[in-house]
């Protein structure tokens, strides 16, 4: 199957790009989308209830983002801006940055220094630290990973990403980037899905460089994913598996409830690394309905959510998005695909 990546391509309204979450987070704006007809209506995040019925069982993703980004300077005197994506060995990094050079030595607040040791076949640098404790040094001074359209905005990072960028139910830490779909739930919005008998089901996918890297190739479909590491226990398998409709809760615990759903003996427990590419043409065996927030052109979330609303359908109500002001992207609103 061909897919012309021009086909996911698409203008937006930049200044509806949101720098800041919305407070309370399920005050959020919710469109809810009929898979079937395309047909739209315009709710609030809480209001959700109101579309899941006894017996759904709702899938969250409950990686924990990690303080991955760092700011400081090279020996040189230049900013040293970089984003740690996957440590290697003790104390050895590979890190998304621009401008470095092999032999590069970088100072960070705290005392902590690296040395650039040259790029990798990803386009990765790979850094030597001075401490082989780096992820207790990012505890202490490492800043949240806002992705760059937000920076932009913001300008900086404050106190309130770290503990913002992050889902209620985060638990095991592990990813770069949130699972900003669940961004939206409360402690309390939980509660009132369990009393109408809806099922919290807790899945795994730590996010990494895969989740959000660019397509390049023309041909969409021919987009390599790089592997993400996920994991499903015995009993959040059966919870999900008993469930009359399954409500996965974003693209990356889309992707690992397909991953496992496609192994040959079935949807159940497992962990390992997913490299699956969820794109127009694929089916879906096991999700049901799909919560989700608006996504990047050109994009693997939009192509996976594409694959599953119709691409048609997807880009008639980015259109209604952008026309009733909804605000965009990881800090921006979500949709249920119903």
């Amino acid at each position: 199957m061909n897919l012309p990546l021009s086909d996911y391509d698409f203008a937006f309204p930049e200044e509806l790009i949101a720098s800041v979450p919305a407070e309370p987070r399920d005050s959020a704006r919710l469109m809810v989308i009929d898979r079937k007809t395309g047909a739209w209506r315009h709710k609030i995040f809480r209001d959700l209830p109101e579309f899941l019925v006894d017996g759904d069982c709702v899938v969250v993703n409950r990686t924990k983002v990690f303080a991955c980004r760092l700011s400081g300077k090279k020996s040189t005197g230049g900013k040293a801006e970089l984003l740690l994506v996957k440590e290697l060995e003790p104390g050895r990094w590979a890190a998304l940055a621009s401008g470095f050079k092999k032999g590069h030595a970088l100072n960070f607040p705290g005392g902590m220094s690296a040395i650039v040791e040259g790029l990798n076949s990803d386009g990765e640098y790979l850094l030597r630290f001075g401490s082989t404790d780096v992820m207790g040094y990012l505890e202490r001074h490492g800043l949240a990973p806002l992705p760059p359209y937000i920076l932009k905005k913001k300008g900086a990072t404050d106190a309130n990403d770290i503990a913002r960028y992050q889902t209620v139910y985060a638990r095991e830490q592990g990813s770069i980037a949130a699972p900003t779909a669940g961004l939206h739930f409360t402690p309390a919005l939980l509660e009132a899905l369990k009393k109408k008998g809806v099922v919290i089901a807790e899945i795994t996918l730590h996010v990494g460089r895969g989740t959000f890297r660019p397509i390049e190739s023309e041909d969409a479909a021919k987009h390599p994913m790089l592997p993400e590491w996920y994991s499903v226990s015995a009993d959040q398998a059966a919870l999900i598996k008993n469930a009359k409709r399954v409500v996965s809760v974003g693209t990356t615990s889309t992707r690992t409830l397909e991953t496992l759903a496609a192994l040959p003996a079935g949807f159940g427990p497992g962990e390992g690394w997913t490299v699956l590419y969820i794109h127009p043409g694929r089916p879906f065996k096991i999700v049901g309905a799909l919560i989700t927030n608006f996504h990047l052109p050109k994009s693997t979330p939009l192509l996976l959510a594409s694959a599953f609303l119709g691409r048609e359908k997807l880009l008639a109500a980015y259109q209604e998005a952008f026309k009733q002001r909804y605000r965009l992207y990881s800090y921006g609103d979500a949709m249920l695909v119903i």
